[in-house]
């Protein structure tokens, strides 16, 4: 549930619309969730079903020409479109160190989903947010963007692109009003994370693998100062406020939501 203390500030976003891409699970889910809370109608795209909006979407972000359609549909039915969230990711599915024990085919579909997945969601959008001369984009990159983690390079190498691209975009609309940003999770249990390691676990000798807890809590303790998980929740606070009037001069930002794993000195 969002927000766990409870809708403590009020962020001016009650009858604003959001669509947020990849909200049927996860961060996503917590995101829309989030944007509901602050009184704001949402509307969910994503390949599952969603329960955790006014409207949901079967949309597919590497197809783009059903990215068009739903854009415009979405648009209709909310009248205009003011919050668009991309919070799609997806690994390899295998653990990526060292880089070459991958093959070239392993990249086409995380990049194709995770970057030009993204690039389609904000070609469709883009031009209707800069007629109205208001609006936000979010994307969610990851810490992985930042480090080149080596466990899934393809991974990391779309959320690079991604960071890099909120960037060009924010740019592009900065003089229509329009504000881009992107969002970077550090550890958090998702099913992408289990599938990092499994993907690791897979690899190892008996006597070296560990249970997944296990391998998680050591990561955390190893690599966040804070010494603890970050959450969805977490994540969907700072998308709401990055969305808002009070994050009214954000924009072209990337921002670490990672208990202090990434530190920029």
């Amino acid at each position: 549930m969002y927000p766990r203390w409870g809708r403590t500030v009020n962020l001016g976003l009650d009858g604003s619309s959001a669509i947020v891409v990849g909200g049927a699970r996860g961060i996503g889910a917590a995101i829309a969730s989030a944007f509901a809370a602050e009184g704001a109608r949402v509307g969910v795209w994503d390949v599952l079903p969603s329960t955790s909006a006014e409207r949901g979407w079967t949309v597919d972000v590497t197809d783009p020409a059903a990215v068009r359609t739903s854009a415009r549909e979405a648009w209709a039915h909310f009248g205009a479109v003011d919050h668009v969230v991309f919070a799609v990711g997806i690994g390899s599915g295998k653990f990526g160190f060292p880089f070459w024990s991958l093959a070239v085919e392993d990249w086409d579909r995380v990049l194709r989903v995770n970057l030009i997945g993204a690039a389609a969601v904000a070609h469709a959008f883009a031009p209707m947010l800069a007629e109205r001369r208001t609006g936000t984009m979010l994307f969610l990159s990851s810490v992985a963007g930042q480090i080149g983690s080596q466990t899934d390079p393809p991974y990391s190498a779309a959320k690079a692109g991604l960071i890099n691209f909120a960037q060009c975009a924010a740019k592009d609309l900065a003089p229509f009003g329009v504000r881009v940003n992107c969002l970077c999770p550090g550890m958090i249990q998702t099913p992408l994370n289990r599938f990092v390691w499994q993907a690791w676990a897979d690899r190892q000798p008996p006597e070296s693998r560990l249970d997944y807890d296990a391998w998680a809590g050591e990561k955390v303790q190893k690599l966040v100062p804070l010494g603890r998980w970050q959450t969805p929740e977490d994540v969907a606070a700072m998308a709401v406020f990055l969305a808002s009037a009070r994050a009214a001069n954000v924009t072209g930002q990337t921002v670490n939501v990672d208990g202090g794993y990434v530190m920029h000195w």
